[in-house]
């Protein structure tokens, strides 16, 4: 199915140049994460996200032209395609992140964002800054692509806003991800924040009550993506979907 820029800015709330950059780049050649795909942007999660982080950046005061240039848009790639590489085995987490550390560091002109996700990404998560600290490993899954910013030389003030609202919006997406998984994740032992939680009904409270607060940060930089995210959230029944996993 393909995926316009005039849907991404309606439906989302992207902007515009953001939406048409993406949509108009080409697949990267040989990258294991568009593995077997004719587009660049398929209307899917693990594809959406891209854009609509960009746009949560610029919004944060991180400069547009900076996030769209091939040098940026490029080590976004690489990550992916490291991170694809972790995900089939044919290299494990402590190789990814430190595979993604030296891909990144060429690129940072400004050290405090790199050293801040350095300190997060080769960390249990106790030493990581605020808003890159989360109490559930499972949501740190997705954080090297934050690494991907750095090629945008953006100020502290910035990066720390945008890591903010990364750790907003990748919370409702992995929440969504752990729920539809469940079982599954259970079955292969792979990480799920409502395991990370205790798998309980207060457990589950407790990580659907950062996904709210969440949504609340989300409200503030973009309204039409918190929207579309809050219409998902209210149409989750935790009871049909974890009651019969509960200890």
């Amino acid at each position: 199915m393909f995926l316009s820029a005039e849907e991404l800015s309606l439906a989302y709330g992207v902007d515009p140049v953001v939406a048409r950059s993406y949509v108009d780049r080409r697949v990267p050649s040989g990258n294991a994460y568009w593995k077997g795909r004719l587009l660049y942007m398929p209307p899917v999660p693990g594809f959406l996200f891209m854009p609509i982080f960009s746009d949560l950046c610029v919004r944060c005061g991180i400069p547009r032209e900076a996030l769209l240039s091939d040098r940026c848009l490029s080590l976004a790639e690489a990550i992916l395609d490291s991170a694809a590489r972790q995900e089939d085995g044919s290299i494990d987490a402590a190789a990814h992140v430190h595979e993604c550390l030296s891909l990144a560091l060429p690129h940072t002109a400004s050290p405090g964002p790199f050293d801040d996700l350095r300190m997060h990404l080769e960390s249990t998560g106790t030493a990581s800054p605020s808003p890159l600290h989360t109490p559930f490993p499972s949501l740190r899954r997705a954080d090297t692509y934050l690494l991907s910013v750095c090629a945008a030389e953006p100020d502290q003030e910035a990066f720390l806003k945008a890591a903010d609202a990364w750790r907003s919006f990748m919370t409702f997406l992995l929440v969504q991800d752990d729920l539809a998984d469940i079982r599954e994740d259970l079955e292969r032992g792979q990480e799920n924040s409502f395991v990370d939680a205790g798998l309980s009904r207060e457990g589950a409270d407790r990580v659907m009550s950062m996904v709210d607060e969440g949504l609340g940060r989300i409200s503030g930089l973009n309204p039409v993506l918190a929207e579309r995210l809050s219409n998902r959230r209210r149409v989750v029944d935790l009871e049909s979907l974890l009651g019969p996993y509960f200890r």
